[in-house]
């Protein structure tokens, strides 16, 4: 494969801490603890950019077919938006939004959704590597596999998505009625990058449910886009027992419901207070000490196909 050139094989028990090639744990270093972890961590990040970095090239060396794939995935994402506006031509608001506060919504989740899925979208591939027997390879390799599977095949026309979210967001932005305070300005890029990391924890958790159900991409992807479709719309059009799930249980709604309601000034169906519009940061480091937990786990429990 393309990418065994930028990262030699080694012995699968050569980074401290990583699983066999049979889901036999590997061998850990003497003093291995949060020097290691974050020895791997460099490590993990360095292969993600070469491999990246790969790609990338790959991509940019037919640069009008790059084109009008961005161009292409934009237009393709952007209709979500046309068949809200639609909505409006017979209705004056939507739960109680008007077509900007519901932009606002719509820009900012898609944005977020689409750096995560630019960043990590591989991994709904995991399922795949585990039953054709190519994460074997990744096994042996010097580069934490969770890297590996995240930069595998990165999709730079993905970046369509979230130019035409940030347009969209933009536009709303503009468009609002609303007394813009520093705090709520410096809201919105922090809503946006919370939001992406917050849906990078579900896609690591999806890839690890991989391990156990084996083909379980859709499963993900019910979580990650049709998460991104519900939060594109006002929360005031659901039941509370919903919004009681995506705040508690799956905790979407901080990646734009309650930071999106802080900004416009109405009050949460919930009842909860007025700080909680600033807490996607902690939600989603949060999330991650699960997520990364659960892929760890899969990873030990991976038995090689024997192929």
């Amino acid at each position: 494969m393309a990418e065994e050139v930028l990262v030699p094989a080694a012995r699968a028990d050569a980074e401290p801490g990583r699983p066999g090639r049979r889901g036999l744990p590997g061998r850990r270093a003497p003093g291995a603890g949060a020097a290691g972890w974050w020895g791997r961590a460099g490590a993990g990040l360095r292969g993600y950019r070469l491999i990246v970095g790969m790609w990338i090239r790959s991509t940019m060396a037919y640069r009008a077919s790059f084109a009008l794939a961005v161009c292409g995935n934009a237009a393709i994402t952007f209709l979500d938006f046309v068949a809200i506006s639609l909505m409006f031509t017979h209705v004056d608001a939507l739960g109680g939004f008007t077509l900007p506060e519901t932009a606002l919504l719509y820009g900012s989740a898609s944005a977020s959704l689409g750096l995560a899925d630019l960043l990590l979208g591989s991994t709904d591939r995991v399922g795949s590597r585990i039953r054709d027997g190519s994460l074997d390879t990744m096994l042996v390799r010097p580069v934490p596999v969770l890297a590996q599977v995240a930069a595998d095949r990165f999709a730079l026309r993905r970046v369509g998505r979230v130019v035409q979210g940030l347009a969209v967001l933009a536009w709303a932005a503009a468009r609002l009625d609303v007394e813009w305070t520093a705090g709520k300005v410096l809201l919105l890029p922090v809503m946006v990058v919370s939001g992406a990391a917050i849906f990078a924890a579900v896609l690591v958790a999806g890839a690890a449910f991989q391990f156990v159900a084996g083909d379980a991409a859709e499963v993900q992807n019910s979580f990650t886009y049709g998460g991104n479709t519900m939060l594109q719309y006002p929360p005031t059009v659901f039941a509370k027992e919903l919004l009681r799930g995506v705040t508690f249980v799956v905790p979407l709604a901080f990646v734009n419901w309650l930071p999106a309601l802080y900004v416009l000034g109405r009050p949460d169906p919930l009842g909860l207070p007025d700080w909680v519009a600033f807490a996607s940061p902690a939600v989603a480091a949060a999330l991650f000490v699960p997520a990364s937990l659960a892929w760890r786990a899969g990873l030990r429990s991976y038995r090689s196909t024997g192929s």
